[in-house]
């Protein structure tokens, strides 16, 4: 099926909450609000929001009857937090660096952001960056030029980190700058985000690594495989809930729900709302907002 221009996700497309099945509810919450400085905006029987200011990124839905994910399963690769300047990124890399239940995996210059990796107590893949000023990434063919560049963390926290940025951590805005899956092939990725969804491909790695954006940001999703070649549909299991995308109107909730149908895609349509599930079971959700 070939998008018409017509047919692309909007430009104003934004992604909101991710929401995580947690075993260990008073762990989970707990690591959030003390390793990533986010607050409790709202708690019920079904889970936590937690966030920044009124904004929900992250909504902890308790599953203690659930498993962990087996190993090479699809599913989340990483939740990422978009933070406005480098000083509100180093005060809480350096906050989930302190905290004992926080595994720092590594850290990259990509061209056209600075990021931080960390894994939270269930395994739970995150990414904590801020992005360089549009006219500082370069395009050629509609591709993005991203890379992977050491950068060095204490180099980083020294150049940016300030008491002025600490102190206000918990009041520095943040937002779901993308979120990244792990899937069984990009060629099934590229077909489903691409082809059917309406994002554009911003750049790819040859078989291994597929991103994908609206309205020219470096990208809004990532699928890949270096951990789960050849997954087939995930069980439900620890990690992943559902992946929550904003959109502007009802009638680009409907356009999507319309190019859903006509790829057989099962899908629940209520007006100004969509769910369903890519090809390996990751549910998406888009809803105006």
């Amino acid at each position: 099926m070939t998008i018409l221009p017509a047919d692309k996700l909007s430009a104003d497309l934004q992604m909101n909450a991710v929401q995580l099945k947690v075993g260990d509810m008073k762990a989970m919450s707990g690591y959030y609000q003390q390793a990533l400085g986010l607050q409790v905006l709202g708690e019920s029987a079904q889970g936590t929001r937690l966030g920044r200011g009124a904004q929900t990124l992250v909504n902890l839905q308790s599953a203690p009857e659930l498993q962990l994910p087996a190993a090479g399963e699809a599913g989340l690769f990483h939740t990422a937090l978009l933070f406005e300047t480098q000083a509100d990124l180093a005060a809480t890399v350096l906050s989930a660096a302190q905290f004992d239940q926080s595994r720092f995996v590594g850290s990259s210059d990509h061209l056209v952001s600075e990021a931080f990796y960390f894994t939270d107590p269930e395994g739970n893949g995150i990414e904590l960056y801020w992005d360089r000023p549009r006219e500082a990434w370069s395009w050629s063919d509609g591709q993005v030029a991203m890379d992977t560049v050491h950068l060095d963390p204490n180099v980083f926290l020294n150049s940016h980190l300030s008491e002025q940025a600490i102190a206000a951590q918990r009041t520095a805005e943040a937002e779901i700058g993308h979120v990244h899956l792990q899937v069984g092939d990009v060629a099934t990725a590229r077909a489903f985000y691409v082809n059917t969804l309406g994002f554009d491909e911003t750049t790819s790695l040859g078989n291994q690594a597929l991103f994908v954006s609206a309205g020219g940001y470096h990208h809004h999703m990532a699928m890949n495989v270096w951990n789960s070649r050849g997954a087939g549909p995930r069980k439900d299991t620890l990690g992943l809930g559902e992946v929550l995308i904003n959109v502007p109107t009802e009638e680009e909730v409907g356009k999507l729900a319309e190019r859903l149908s006509f790829a057989k895609v099962e899908n629940h349509h209520t007006g100004a709302e969509l769910r369903f599930m890519d090809p390996w079971n990751n549910q998406l959700r888009v809803a105006v907002g």
